[in-house]
């Protein structure tokens, strides 16, 4: 049995309609109306995606998701909030959320992307599977099948757009590629979101992969256009770190 959704959210109205919808969808859903009963439910039990609403009582959603990055980064995470001003799109997405809806939103828009998140989280193409590296040792090593990157012997956790983003860049090295392109290839043809989203994840990664984010040598910023990876960290003269 698959295991279920976790939706947090303390609008019954809200809470109710989307649990309909998700239902009716086939999903399995748990809600808790709690941050902090909501992060326990997280460390009790598995789930396979994360529905929270931004404004909580206990722990607002913010610190439910930096609770989850800390603990499970491969949790699929969908941030539901009323506030739509960019900076808090931009603030959920900075502390790994992978997809965000600002209220009110569409219902089948959500189911929408629950499904896109579940398969980009259930299924490796054929053609994709293969491991890559980078680095001038080739000491990073990309798993798909096992969705897991290594430095050396150590793990390094990765959301999971993180995770796509990383994979996509290695599969196209040296190309380069606009946000709006990447936005495409990795959240998939007709997301409904912003530019920015591809520039916080970008930012995350960086911090991740370079030893120094604001030199970044691996994902380079091509300035004007967008962005290109370089498998062996040897920026040209005139690369940007930053978007």
């Amino acid at each position: 049995m698959k295991h279920p959704l976790l939706l947090v959210e303390d609008d019954d109205a809200v809470a109710d309609v989307v649990a309909l919808h998700l239902q009716q969808a086939g999903y399995s859903l748990q809600r808790e109306t709690d941050g902090l009963q909501a992060i326990a439910a997280l460390d009790r039990q598995s789930f396979a995606l994360l529905l929270l609403d931004g404004m909580l009582p206990g722990a607002d959603g913010l610190d439910v998701c930096r609770h989850v990055r800390a603990h499970q980064p491969a949790l699929p995470i969908i941030m539901l909030s009323a506030r739509a001003a960019e900076m808090h799109r931009v603030l959920g997405l900075e502390l790994g959320a992978d997809d965000y809806l600002a209220k009110p939103f569409s219902m089948a828009e959500l189911v929408a992307r629950v499904r896109a998140l579940l398969r980009r989280a259930e299924r490796v193409p054929a053609t994709a599977a293969v491991p890559l590296a980078f680095g001038p040792a080739r000491q990073w090593q990309l798993d798909p099948l096992r969705r897991v990157l290594m430095n050396g012997r150590a793990a390094v956790n990765l959301t999971l757009r993180e995770f796509d983003l990383l994979h996509f860049l290695l599969r196209h090295p040296q190309q380069v590629f606009s946000r709006a392109a990447l936005l495409e290839q990795v959240w998939g043809p007709g997301f409904d979101g912003f530019e920015h989203t591809v520039n916080s994840h970008i930012n995350r990664l960086r911090q991740k992969i370079e030893a120094d984010a604001q030199a970044a040598r691996f994902i380079q910023t091509v300035w004007g256009v967008g962005y290109r990876f370089d498998p062996l960290g040897t920026p040209p003269p005139g690369t940007g770190p930053r978007p």
